[in-house]
């Protein structure tokens, strides 16, 4: 949650260095402080020193007289909520390494958790930009007394591996754990092309299973390994409980990493258009209880129906308003596109598209299936969840949505990854 207050002032498109938006980013946090059930011990005790006249100034001078009180403030909770630095100066290195000192500071004065967000900042900037993981990469970044005492401990963690690190809530050890937890899935090639979109998942389990301080070292180690594989990768059944605060879910969380990155610039959700003038809307020919059809078909949809799973970009105002849950509409970003390059993970997204309609079947819902046309990306997800639901093969199933949709005409990079589905897909 203390990320969410960093991203909020970054998404409004001011330097994270200034003053102003540091003040910013600790009243968030005094915010969120008066509402939160767990603030770490150092956290609480330095933003209960806040002057609300200089927020940031005084925030920055309690951690270091907390620190030269009790002779260490070396906790791992700026490290855990540094993600939304990277994100904003993925353009620039060197002013993310002052950022991420700064935000550090404001909280945490030991130099250890400094260069614990240097580290980590410029790691997610190498996933992010260069689909590279590299926990070394941003050595040089730190004082030259400061290098080889990392890449010791660095080397050292590298035949380590989660549950070996005990005193996980001291920030070296933390991020050791982290970094444990993705060598321990990803192995020696850490710069493998493709990462298998499951990965993601088996990283969170094994910062998990290391014990102690199980929450924040998985906090940070989804920074880095999310950093490298993306929204993409995250399972839809944890999509639709995603939530953050100030009551953020999963569709709110991602148009907030949107605008930091983009600082400020991008488009927000209420902003989509779509100019297709298809609007007619179709019952699938062989699942009951799903209608498919392009997005500008969600004016006209009956009260029955009470779910949505979007293949393409959304706003609120693409939702029935008999719609009333947010887990309820799923969104994901599937391009229809024949270049393989421009859909990470596309058949686990596939998959997890189809199983989120399954899932909203299950629970008895009525679900509106949809892409910007329905014309490509909706008849491949509807063509699964035939073979999901009735052990047809997709093939065949795809062959009845498109008799269905008068204008369906998927695109044929997408029909030959379904074709041989049963043998060839996600299990």
């Amino acid at each position: 949650m203390r990320a969410i207050a960093i991203a909020q002032a970054a998404a409004t498109g001011e330097d994270l260095r200034a003053e102003s938006t540091r003040d910013a980013v600790v009243s968030n946090w005094l915010t969120w402080m008066e509402q939160a059930k767990d603030v770490g011990n150092q956290t609480r005790q330095v933003l209960g020193d806040v002057s609300v006249e200089a927020p940031a100034i005084s925030a920055a001078a309690a951690a270091r007289g907390h620190h030269e009180y009790y002779g260490r403030s070396g906790g791992n909770g700026s490290l855990m909520r540094t993600a939304p630095v990277a994100l904003a100066f993925l353009d620039d290195p060197a002013g993310m390494v002052e950022a991420a000192r700064a935000i550090s500071s404001l909280t945490h004065y030991d130099p250890d958790a400094a260069d614990a967000c240097v580290l980590w900042c410029l790691a997610i900037r190498e996933a992010v930009v260069n689909e590279r993981l590299d926990l070394t990469v941003g050595l040089s970044r730190l004082a030259p007394e400061r290098q080889d005492v990392w890449r010791e401990r660095i080397a050292d963690a590298q035949s380590k591996r989660p549950r070996d690190f005990t005193k996980n809530g001291w920030v070296v050890e933390a991020l050791l754990a982290a970094w444990s937890s993705i060598r321990e899935v990803v192995g020696e090639d850490l710069e493998a092309a493709s990462l298998d979109a499951h990965v993601l998942q088996r990283v969170l389990e094994a910062a998990v299973r290391g014990g102690r301080d199980t929450d924040t070292v998985a906090a940070i180690a989804g920074m880095l390994i999310g950093g490298r594989l993306g929204v993409s990768a995250v399972p839809v059944a944890w999509q639709r409980v995603l939530h953050g605060w100030p009551g953020l879910r999963q569709q709110d969380l991602v148009d907030l990493a949107l605008a930091v990155w983009s600082r400020g610039r991008e488009p927000k959700a209420p902003d989509y258009d779509y100019l297709s003038s298809l609007s007619q809307s179709t019952a699938h020919p062989t699942v009951d209880r799903i209608v498919l059809g392009p997005i500008n078909a969600v004016s006209g949809l009956g009260q029955d129906v009470d779910a949505v799973v979007s293949l393409c970009r959304v706003g609120p105002q693409h939702r029935p308003i008999s719609v009333t849950r947010d887990a309820d509409h799923v969104r994901l970003w599937l391009i229809d596109s024949t270049d393989p390059a421009d859909n990470a993970h596309l058949e686990f997204v596939l998959d997890q598209a189809a199983t989120a309609v399954v899932q909203l079947r299950s629970e008895g819902r009525t679900v509106f299936l949809h892409c910007a046309a329905g014309q490509s990306r909706t008849p491949i997800v509807a063509a699964l969840v035939a073979a999901k639901e009735q052990g047809v093969r997709p093939g065949s199933a795809l062959d009845e949505v498109c008799a269905a949709l008068s204008d369906a005409h998927p695109n044929d990079y997408f029909v030959r990854v379904i074709t041989d589905w049963p043998t060839k897909g996600p299990d």
